[in-house]
């Protein structure tokens, strides 16, 4: 009898859980009943400096004789930022919540703001920036945190610090890097084993150079420009020569002022000492400070242009999926510029290099908010209107963006910082299992290469789509969307906003509608288990529209 009232109990306890989950469900399906977002708050200055990007963009695009495309739908607009800031499409409760905005509400930018202060976009944006500082490898044994040091990235996003402070540390910091993560920008160039007693500094100059100044100053370190640029390859051991003093103690990174750098020029028989030198506006350079202080305050000086394009021009591509400027760490000194890029990195310097404050301008801008399809069917957008920003760029989903998305997916309500931790490490595990089997691009991120037959096959037959979409009650949405809907149209509306983000076509509803027509238990889990798992391998999934 006790083990009988037991399994009553637990039987109970189920069905409670399972009803509550129903009531809670029922509200995603036909209609916005969760609380809105909160509206954006108006900024004048904000809008200013928009009207004065989008004036450049017109210009151009009227010089060269194109229309722009139309403004795309809330929907695809939240798409768009949800993948370039949280690495994952929206889920089905955001965009319920998206839909009760009050009308004359600007929903991009409601959608935005919620973004921006949810820890994931802080979290995904330290791991994309990551990348440009510190590569994807694990680095020296002993020495180097990467995890920790992506950690603080995201803490300094999170919190808005301005990001010229943000750099500084990386660049001068001193300390260990368990107890000073931003001190792993300098370990990370440890060679492990070596005899070398601290960081190396042709590495850190190199990667000083492209990712905070766009200028590719590592291709003049064994010899003069070949193109007859203006670099020569003193300037490269120059900016090396700033980390020369730099050395691992028992007490972590600390600087050692006795030391030089010294390096053989191309034609030279013997090595010779170079003192550090700034590449260009040396008048910048300040006199005061140990010399990876002062070469951090020379980068982010306010009147160092290079500092505040390259900081754009990787803004631009993270949110677009492809720089202004290709390649995005090679960008001319001089100009000439394309339309757009003196005016952002002018407002972000003058802003105090407020990142939040450049992601803004760039999602509210018209090149940014036009469709990706032209508005009469008949004239398909042209390369010309892309290559001008005058049409969205399409452009590949990276391996994490597919895999979040199709997690996503599989969860009606967000899977954000409130999230059990048990779901978490899950999401975690599969997503790096996905990664390493579609290929990482690693640094190379913005190469805009399609997708491969084995990336493909990897949706199509992977253990990721087919463990997040077969039928299964407890864990996934396909499942609860088949016992859960007041409709079949009402499950299959759901299915496109919560893997598409965009409502299904009147010719795809009825379709579909009819496909679960008259289906009941394993046969309607298994239809709409089809459904999703059809959704997830159309190639608008897979690419950012």
């Amino acid at each position: 009898m006790p083990v009988l009232l037991r399994a009553l109990v637990r039987l109970s306890a189920l069905a409670l859980v399972v009803a509550a989950a129903a009531g809670l469900l029922w509200r995603h399906f036909d209609g916005p009943k969760l609380a809105p977002l909160p509206p954006p708050k108006p900024d004048a200055a904000l809008d200013a400096a928009v009207a004065k990007v989008d004036a450049t963009f017109r210009d151009s695009w009227r010089e060269a004789g194109l229309d722009p495309t139309p403004e795309a739908d809330p929907l695809t607009l939240a798409r768009r930022l949800s993948l370039a800031l949280t690495g994952a499409a929206p889920s089905l409760e955001e965009i319920r919540r998206l839909e009760a905005l009050p009308p004359g509400t600007d929903p991009a930018s409601a959608w935005l703001e919620h973004l921006l202060s949810d820890r994931r976009s802080a979290d995904y944006l330290a791991e994309r920036f990551a990348r440009a500082f510190v590569g994807v490898e694990t680095g020296p044994f002993l020495v180097y945190r990467r995890r920790r040091l992506v950690h603080w990235l995201a803490d300094q996003i999170e919190a808005n610090r301005p990001y010229d402070a943000l750099v500084r540390d990386l660049v001068a910091a001193e300390g260990l890097w368990t107890t000073r993560p931003e001190t792993n920008f300098v370990t990370v160039s440890v060679e492990q084993g070596g005899g070398n007693n601290g960081p190396d500094e042709t590495q850190l100059a190199a990667r000083t150079s492209r990712a905070f100044l766009g200028i590719r100053l590592d291709c003049v370190q064994c010899h003069d420009d070949l193109f007859g640029d203006r670099w020569k390859q003193a300037d490269f051991h120059q900016v090396a020569a700033f980390f020369a003093q730099a050395e691992m103690t028992l007490t972590g990174v600390r600087e050692n002022r006795g030391k030089d750098y010294e390096t053989r020029y191309l034609g030279q028989s013997a090595t010779a000492v170079v003192p550090p030198a700034a590449p260009y506006a040396s008048e910048l350079l300040p006199e005061q400070g140990h010399r990876r202080e002062r070469l951090a305050r020379w980068i982010t000086h306010p009147e160092n242009a290079p500092f505040a394009r390259a900081t754009v021009n990787r803004a631009w591509a993270i949110l677009f999926g492809k720089p202004l400027v290709d390649p995005i760490d090679d960008l001319p000194l001089e100009g000439p510029f394309p339309p757009g890029l003196e005016i952002l990195a002018q407002e972000f310097a003058a802003s105090g290099h407020d990142f939040r404050h450049l992601v803004r301008m760039i999602a509210k801008s018209e090149p940014f908010r036009r469709s990706s399809r032209s508005a009469d069917p008949g004239k398909p957008v042209t390369p010309e209107q892309e290559a001008a920003w005058a049409a969205f760029p399409l452009t590949p989903l990276r391996p994490e963006q597919v895999a979040g998305s199709v997690i996503q997916a599989s969860s009606l309500p967000t899977l954000d910082g409130g999230t059990h931790i048990l779901h978490k490490l899950r999401r975690f595990g599969e997503t790096r299992e996905f990664v390493k089997r579609s290929g990482d691009p690693g640094e190379e991120e913005f190469a805009g290469e399609a997708g491969t037959i084995p990336q493909r096959l990897l949706l199509m037959n992977g253990k990721l789509v087919r463990e997040r979409i077969e039928p299964n009650p407890v864990m996934n949405a396909s499942t609860r969307l088949a016992r859960c809907s007041p409709s079949d149209k009402a499950a299959v509306r759901a299915a496109f906003l919560a893997t598409l983000t965009r409502e299904p076509e009147e010719a795809e509803l009825a379709h579909f509608t009819g496909t679960l027509a008259n289906t009941r238990k394993e046969a309607r889990d298994r239809a709409l288990a089809d459904l999703c798992w059809a959704l997830v391998n159309t190639t608008e999934f897979s690419w950012n529209r």
